[in-house]
């Protein structure tokens, strides 16, 4: 019985292991996803003017976006 007892206590804790895995996963794309929003967001407010002060046009913000979120 003991032997059965050490089985079901592992797979609990394994069980409970993959369930946090799962939610830091989710939570660190979540944040990465945030990031591409926020930064869509503030690079479409500015003018076109600004944008190209910054070297930047209209149609580079979701690339530029994409490499702020994902490509650190």
């Amino acid at each position: 019985m003991a032997y059965a007892t050490q089985i079901s206590t592992d797979a609990q804790s394994g069980l409970a292991a993959r369930f946090t895995d799962i939610m830091i996963d989710l939570r660190a794309r979540m944040a990465r996803r945030k990031v591409y929003k926020d930064t869509i967001r503030e690079l479409q407010l500015l003018s076109n003017r600004d944008l190209a002060d910054l070297g930047l046009n209209r149609s580079i913000i979701r690339r530029v976006a994409y490499q702020a979120a994902y490509e650190v």
